[in-house]
């Protein structure tokens, strides 16, 4: 069971690998940012076979570290990535929210 559990590993192992191309030529940062959030989910798998297959328990406590930082590391680039650093990339700025609010009709619009 452990040599089969070590090549599903290895066959995990080489598709993370090909990942990684595209972490090095993603176009976009947002391309980048979903390879290493593979890149992250695929480490953790491949640490929990292993922890698995070769009856490490601290394979399992790393996997769930390298979980907890890959959470971390997914709010971090869209805080950063945010125009206003508040995290959330459609949120529209005050000065952008008075103008709408200036802009929009007077009374109450009708009901359907």
């Amino acid at each position: 069971m452990s040599e089969f559990l070590l090549g599903a590993a290895f066959f995990l192992l080489i598709t993370v690998a090909g990942g990684l191309v595209r972490v090095v030529l993603g176009p976009d940062q947002a391309d980048k940012m979903m390879a290493a959030q593979l890149l992250s989910s695929g480490g953790i798998a491949i640490l929990l076979i292993v922890g698995v297959g070769l009856q490490l328990e601290g394979a399992i406590d790393v996997a769930l570290v390298v979980a907890l930082l890959a959470a971390f590391a997914a709010v971090a680039f869209v805080k950063g990535t945010s125009q206003a650093g508040t995290g959330d990339p459609e949120a529209v700025g005050v000065d952008q929210l008075t103008t709408l609010r200036q802009d929009a009709p007077q009374g109450r619009p009708d009901s359907p």
